[in-house]
């Protein structure tokens, strides 16, 4: 019944479960149980995405027809055995944000229990004492201005494999769960900057060859009918949504890992549209596809 609380062990952890029958995705029923469920069954290869970020939460306490909030801050209700990160705020804020480092099971059903349907990583982990580690991965957000889709977006993502290639780099694609493609690459970094000044300039580069299809600058008057690559991602302050996370859309679609193959295939919207069954499936059947990005660091190239 709505309201119902329940008390399980996860782990070794006790929690306590509230509301697991109420549904956060009216269109299709699915419940805040439904969400554990899920981040439950997907924590095997969710978990090593999230090791040691930094997470910024979306939260849907009202479901995704209610008015959602971000979260960098647990510090009120987190319990003591929530692993967090103590960091200054940003976008130049005084004081400092106690960010969960979701790292184990319990943490993040804790999490899930909280409508947390989204999870936001940044592209750098924290080591001991808190220190911020450089970046080690390398993300390109692609962005489609309607009435471009994601499928604009896959056209967009092959020519930008082409330019990572040629400078050494392997990407790895993944939906964003919501319209667009992200593309990733396991880098070494020495400057936190270094990322984003090479993803600024391989974006500008590919608007400059393909100006009808591409657009690297941030006014959105010059997005409609084009794929923005938002390169500003790799600021350190930013964050995007990590691989398995659900999304706060009509139905509870996944960001989810996907094959160039499937990437280069891609004809219309559904092509490329998962929900959180669909994600487990593919997980059954291949794994994490996106696994290898943590093993393939390259030195970030000159921009």
């Amino acid at each position: 019944m709505a309201g119902q609380r329940v008390t399980v062990q996860v782990d070794g952890r006790r929690m306590v479960l509230s509301n697991l029958d109420k549904v956060l995705y009216p269109e299709t029923g699915f419940t805040k149980g439904d969400v554990i469920d899920y981040y439950a069954r997907v924590a095997p290869v969710l978990l090593p995405h999230l090791r040691d970020r930094p997470t910024t939460f979306r939260r849907f306490p009202e479901g995704v027809g209610g008015e959602p909030f971000f979260e960098k801050d647990v510090a009120r209700h987190a319990p003591a055995w929530v692993r967090t990160a103590r960091l200054p705020s940003s976008r130049g804020r005084e004081g400092v944000n106690a960010h969960p480092l979701i790292n184990d099971l319990p943490t993040l059903v804790w999490a899930a229990n909280l409508a947390a349907l989204e999870l936001h990583v940044p592209q750098w982990t924290v080591g001991p004492g808190q220190t911020r580690h450089p970046p080690d991965l390398l993300v390109f957000d692609l962005d489609p201005g309607a009435p471009a889709t994601i499928v604009e977006c896959c056209r967009v993502a092959v020519l930008l494999r082409e330019e990572l290639a040629a400078d050494g780099l392997t990407p790895y694609a993944k939906t964003s769960g919501s319209k667009g493609l992200q593309l990733y690459c396991g880098v070494r970094a020495r400057r936190p900057a270094a990322t984003s000044e090479y993803a600024r300039a391989i974006g500008t580069r590919l608007a400059g060859r393909h100006p009808g299809e591409v657009v690297a600058a941030m006014a959105k008057a010059l997005r409609p009918g084009k794929v923005f690559i938002d390169w500003s991602q790799n600021n350190p302050a930013k964050t995007t949504v990590a691989p398995y996370s659900l999304r706060g859309r009509e139905r509870p679609t996944v960001s989810t890992p996907v094959t160039w193959e499937e990437v280069e295939s891609c004809r219309r919207p559904e092509d490329l549209t998962f929900t959180s069954g669909d994600a487990l499936a593919r997980v059954e059947a291949h794994g994490d596809l996106f696994a290898p990005v943590h093993d393939d660091h390259v030195a970030v190239p000159g921009a």
